[in-house]
């Protein structure tokens, strides 16, 4: 088993979402971690699995237009218009893949965390036993990520602001992290630099080696097909 550290890539929100999923799904090399981080063509906005998608409308912010597209993963609703944007599948022949979720979201979230400190970033995961914290202005929209820092969440030992958080989805070939970083809450960071870092200490996490690699070949038209299912309304309007 080896860490696949896949190149960056820039897409809409329907084709990174597709390609997501695919890596979960289809990888050529199915018993390798594989990991990547991307970025949007778009100011882009994506929701949870199970989420209405006539509420996310209404939490969207004025202006626009936004990409909007449903994650295959659950969680709230994540602003990517200032956001580092990372996936991560683990093969169900991991011991991750068999852990329960908060198990694995912290171990996750323990890695960006320390690649955040590497930066002199004060970042720390959100112990079980901490409250909420008290954020100014008005009350957190539950569903709003980036709005409350939840258990395991990476925030600023400071004043407890959410600075990361994740979605996953486990299934019979394997678990998917889709997670965020809200860079204004991290401030100042070298953000190739912090990328190398958090891959490596998932590498280490996981007990395998890294290793770079070039974007999987798909079936033909694979890609293309369930990035247009993505960004069709019925998928959009699923729940």
């Amino acid at each position: 088993m080896e860490f696949h550290i896949l190149p960056t890539r820039t897409a809409g929100a329907a084709e990174n979402m597709a390609a997501d999923f695919l890596l979960l799904q289809r990888y050529p090399s199915p018993g390798d971690i594989r990991w990547r981080h991307y970025e949007w063509r778009a100011p882009a906005f994506t929701f949870g699995f199970g989420q209405k998608l006539d509420w996310v409308r209404e939490q969207l912010p004025t202006g626009g237009p936004w990409d909007l597209c449903r994650r295959p993963t659950g969680g709230g609703m994540v602003d990517h218009c200032d956001d580092w944007t990372y996936a991560l599948v683990i093969p169900r022949e991991h011991d991750l893949w068999k852990t329960r979720a908060t198990e694995s979201y912290r171990i996750v979230h323990d890695c960006l965390a320390r690649a955040l400190q590497e930066q002199g970033v004060r970042a720390v995961v959100k112990p079980p036993e901490r409250a909420e914290s008290a954020l100014p202005g008005p009350a957190p929209v539950p569903g709003v990520c980036f709005q409350r820092a939840e258990v395991y969440d990476v925030i600023r030992e400071s004043d407890g602001g959410k600075i990361a958080g994740a979605a996953q989805k486990r299934n019979k070939h394997g678990l998917l992290f889709q997670g965020s970083v809200w860079k204004p809450a991290a401030g100042t960071v070298d953000w190739n630099a912090f990328g190398i870092r958090f891959a490596a200490e998932l590498a280490v996490a996981a007990g395998v080696q890294p290793r770079a690699v070039p974007w999987p070949d798909f079936a033909e038209g694979e890609l293309d097909g369930l990035a247009e299912q993505y960004a069709s309304p019925e998928w959009l309007g699923y729940r």
